[in-house]
């Protein structure tokens, strides 16, 4: 089994990307999200999922866990392939991830492939798997809770933040400033953007 496969870009088209690891050049395929984080000739890491059936051997590579994790909830569905999950999270795995908790029919249905009924599946089947639903978060670690005001929307962002990756305390820091009354996906976007500039 490939965990994950790490080395220069060596060929990257629209839902390909090809690494060297030591002469041998791993054909994977890719989100748009994830493609647009990878540079032609530069080192990369790509976490790994296979498919094996009778007539093909494909590699799906992803740029970090969460969007792999993202990739193999999404498969899980009944209905949802590997072409329709990779189309759904070439909009990134945050967009996913505040999609199915907040109930969004129509982040998903812009993805090429997905129709209503498909939609509403994938928010029915992993709403309780991604934390939607009744959200309870866990500030023990000691980080306070983010925001006073809206709270459906501030555990809503907390609760998306928190299947990213990121820790309590990072989210704290990361909301600091947030307008309350702002949109579930504003608030991430908000957080995200002050990370990468953290970062």
């Amino acid at each position: 089994m490939l965990y994950y496969v790490s080395g220069p870009v060596a060929v990257l088209e629209p839902g390909l990307a090809v690494i060297d690891c030591g002469g041998v050049g791993y054909g994977c395929r890719v989100t748009a999200y994830t493609a647009a984080q990878l540079k032609l000739n530069q080192p990369a890491k790509l976490y790994i999922t296979e498919s094996i059936r009778e007539d093909a051997f494909d590699l799906y590579g992803f740029i970090s866990r969460e969007e792999q994790r993202c990739y193999e909830l999404l498969t899980s569905v009944t209905g949802v392939g590997p072409k329709a999950a990779i189309s759904i999270l070439s909009a990134g795995p945050q967009n996913f991830t505040l999609a199915v908790m907040t109930g969004d029919e129509k982040l998903l249905t812009a993805a090429q492939g997905i129709g209503k009924k498909i939609a509403q599946r994938i928010i029915l089947e992993l709403k309780d798997k991604i934390g939607g639903g009744s959200v309870e978060l866990d500030f023990s670690a000691g980080a306070a809770p983010v925001v006073p005001a809206n709270q459906g929307n501030a555990a809503l962002a907390q609760a998306a933040l928190q299947e990213l990756g990121y820790s309590p305390a990072e989210i704290h820091t990361a909301l600091k400033g947030v307008d309350p009354n702002a949109s579930t996906e504003e608030m991430v976007r908000h957080a995200l953007r002050a990370m990468v500039m953290k970062g």
